[in-house]
């Protein structure tokens, strides 16, 4: 059976959490060349250093950082050379409690839209030449993660519709911004044959919910990994739940 599956995959926020469960899910499958993490702190992460794959690479990452992204980039470009990137998943995310009834403090504000809204952005930004290289180098495909796409890990807390609880302001609305981003990259990428999508994962247990939800990793990347091989060019720019349907903005 010919598994159709990309060339290239970047993780950011790679070294742990939902991350890593896609790292594993793409070093399973065969016809996968490289599978890149890129993670802040990366060599203290044990479980992603402990993988010996010849086909995975670990980088230094913040996404804070755009000299750090545009030194990725670089250490990308020379790795992958003309058959460029095929997927980036743009998973690095944050959460931090704020408190509407304490003092204001923007610097908290403003960390977490920088890891979980302007992290991917930038990121988009930087790796789009690559992209277009996988777009070119994979023409015969048709559009989807298997030929040049920018995959956003976006959160059900996105959705203003659905906020009935409030809470998680930071988080919500870093998310909600990472929506816009990706339509509005969406229509800027589809040019050259880039889906750009974002998906929500879940209730997913990890170091990042402190544990808590009612999926494990394995089942929300597992998933996730059969609704992207669903996209086509009519996804590009929208926001799906972990099974598939639309999401409410």
């Amino acid at each position: 059976v010919f598994v159709m599956a990309p060339r290239s995959v970047l993780v950011t926020g790679g070294a742990s959490g939902i991350g890593l469960g896609f790292v594993r899910h793409y070093l399973a499958i065969p016809e996968v060349e490289h599978v890149i993490v890129a993670s802040i702190n990366v060599d203290k992460e044990e479980e992603v250093q402990s993988i010996t794959d010849p086909r995975l690479h670990v980088f230094e990452l913040d996404v804070r950082e755009d000299e750090s992204v545009v030194e990725l980039e670089k250490k990308v470009s020379s790795l992958l050379g003309d058959s460029g990137l095929t997927l980036l998943i743009n998973n690095a995310g944050y959460g931090d409690a704020y408190d509407l009834d304490a003092a204001p403090d923007r610097a908290k504000i403003m960390n977490v839209f920088n890891i979980n809204a302007f992290g991917p952005l930038v990121m988009s930004q930087v790796f789009l030449p690559l992209l277009r290289k996988a777009s070119l180098s994979n023409s015969s495909l048709p559009v989807g993660v298997n030929r040049a796409a920018i995959v956003n890990i976006s959160s059900g807390m996105a959705s203003m519709t659905d906020n009935t609880s409030g809470g998680g302001v930071t988080y919500r609305a870093s998310k909600t911004a990472l929506n816009s981003i990706t339509r509005t990259i969406g229509h800027h990428s589809i040019k050259d044959e880039i889906l750009t999508v974002a998906i929500l994962p879940g209730a997913v247990k990890t170091r990042l919910s402190q544990g808590h939800g009612n999926l494990t990793v394995e089942e929300s990347v597992a998933l996730m990994t059969k609704v992207f091989d669903t996209w086509t060019r009519e996804s590009n720019g929208l926001y799906y739940s972990k099974d598939g349907g639309l999401f409410l903005l």
